[in-house]
Order: structure tokens, then C-alpha cells, then sequence
């Protein structure tokens, strides 16, 4: 079975927490895809990533560019799976895909909207009904992450 860890985003932004978790997954050798709810968000995350550190570089893409099979980081809308990513990162709501063809699930939500707290919530329920191992993490106030 695969993980499918819920992250909790609170005191920091997205575009703050989300290069940090996909460096690590890099680390460990890992491709990953990144599912938002629209271009506008997919654009803004491109940018982002190219700009969240000046010390540092994320190879990424959108599944709008060229060979986008071949990025280590994909950014897309889709619910596919073109670069063969181990890790899928959902945000903005999105509902879990087939996690069992995944490693790992991370599914990112913002702690100040219910209504993302009850997705999260239900998709919870769903991926521990389907027998996958499910984590909690929490930002703390200094923006690293504890496992509740």
C-alpha cells in the first residue's frame, strides 16, 4: 500500500512549503507530479519555484512544455502521469487519484479554509478505507513539520 500523508499549511504560504518537501523527495531520487485546481495556480507555482531561493534550483516543468515526460518535477492540471512520478502532490482540493500507483501521496491544504479541511478530512477517511498508511503533519510556528 502506498503513504498518503495530509500536510497542514498554517503561518505559511504554499509557495513557501511546497519547494522544501519536493527538495527532499529529490533527495531520495524521487520524480513527482504537482496537481492544482487551474493554469493560473500551475503558472503561479512555475514561477515561484524558479524564485523561492536564490541558493537554490528545483528542475521542474509544466505538462504544457516540450518533453515534459522528462522533468523530475511536473506541474500540472492532469490527473496523468507522464514523467513516471513516484510522488503526487495535491493541491487546491484536488481528490486522491489511484494511490496505489503512487509511493507516496501528499496532499497540501490551508488551515484557515473549512472548506479545505473537510476535503482533507474525506479524502482522509477514503485513503484509510482503501487500506493506505495515512500521516498528519503540521507546520510549526518556526515552518518545519511534525507528524501528528
Amino acid at each position: 500500500m502506498s503513504e498518503v500523508f495530509f500536510y497542514h499549511l498554517q503561518g505559511r504560504p504554499l509557495e513557501a512549503a511546497l519547494p522544501q518537501l519536493l527538495e527532499k523527495c529529490l533527495e531520495r531520487g524521487w520524480r513527482c507530479v504537482v496537481q492544482a485546481s487551474s493554469q493560473e495556480r500551475v503558472e503561479a507555482l512555475d514561477q515561484a519555484l524558479w524564485t523561492y531561493d536564490e541558493a537554490s534550483f528545483l528542475p521542474h516543468g509544466t505538462d504544457r512544455q516540450p518533453e515534459s515526460a522528462r522533468q523530475p518535477i511536473l506541474l500540472t492540471t492532469s490527473e496523468s502521469n507522464p514523467n513516471g512520478a513516484v510522488v503526487r502532490f495535491l493541491l487546491d482540493e484536488a481528490a486522491i487519484p489511484d494511490a496505489s500507483a503512487y509511493t507516496r501521496v501528499i496532499h497540501m491544504f490551508q488551515g484557515e479554509e473549512p472548506a479545505q479541511i473537510d476535503h482533507a478530512r474525506a479524502q482522509w477517511r477514503a485513503a484509510k478505507a482503501a487500506g493506505h498508511e495515512v500521516a498528519y503533519w503540521q507546520q510549526t510556528a518556526e515552518g518545519r513539520w511534525q507528524r501528528r
